[in-house]
């Protein structure tokens, strides 16, 4: 199935590992244009080099949590490519540990970055998108429950799907789509730190295996291609939704 992606430009923040890596691989692969954001120059070189196509991707150093951020990067689109479509927010997720023991510090941080960051490209991207644009957001299966361990994920996840889901309806008469990702175990070197905090990763990751269906953590690849599915022309019709991507770990419908 063609997915409607070629010259079409896309806003990828977060994209020089992990998720948004694996997104900006998948919509480069199947012809999109794209800006995609890291924090140091290193990471965005890096992310270039391996992407290879330096006629289709542009690189901008920026991080989500300065205000100054969401307007650098669609500016960055216009001047390079004439045009935005859509955008991909993803953003690390905050410092692992339990409710009580973040402090203040901590939880303003995190809310900056994960929260209050996201919410601002995604408002600026509301501004100047038009019809058939698009807005995803990569979230977290903490938005429908708990994951231990990750207790300021925990309470930060599920209120950026909530703003999420009000957005789609302030958009949706303009045409405007906007979409989450909900992933759980994949493989990515964020998940891999995690079950290293258990002492035991390999462990971690057999206990976590068998408590999904699919019996396996799942790929970066699955869930770029859910990315770039959900962001492209063939998937016009969905709006306001939260996909999982989690081999049927979430348990709820």
């Amino acid at each position: 199935m063609d997915l409607g992606l070629r010259d079409r430009v896309y806003v990828v923040t977060g994209a020089t590992r992990g998720l948004g890596f694996a997104s900006a691989r998948e919509l480069v692969a199947d012809g999109a244009r794209l800006v995609l954001s890291g924090r140091t120059e290193e990471s965005v070189a890096a992310a270039l080099s391996e992407l290879g196509a330096a006629d289709l991707v542009h690189g901008v150093v920026a991080d989500n949590g300065d205000p100054a951020t969401a307007e650098r990067l669609f500016a960055a689109a216009r001047e390079r490519f004439g045009r935005v479509d859509g955008v991909l927010i993803s953003v690390g997720g905050p410092a692992a540990g339990p409710v009580t023991g973040a402090g203040d510090e901590v939880w303003r941080g995190a809310f900056e970055s994960v929260f209050l960051g996201a919410l601002r490209i995604a408002r600026t991207a509301a501004e100047q998108l038009g019809e058939g644009g698009v807005i995803g957001f990569v979230l977290s299966g903490s938005v429908r429950e708990p994951i231990a361990g990750l207790g300021v994920s925990n309470g930060l996840r599920p209120g950026l799907a909530m703003a999420a889901k009000s957005l789609a309806d302030e958009l949706g008469p303009r045409g405007i789509r906007v979409v989450g990702l909900l992933p759980a175990r994949i493989d990515t070197d964020r998940v891999r730190e995690l079950d290293a905090l258990s002492g035991d990763a390999a462990a971690a990751r057999e206990r976590h295996s068998q408590a999904i269906p699919l019996r396996r953590y799942g790929t970066p690849e699955e869930f770029g291609r859910t990315a770039a599915f959900l962001l492209s022309p063939a998937a016009s019709y969905l709006t306001g939704v939260m996909v999982p991507v989690d081999g049927g770990a979430l348990r709820g419908l």
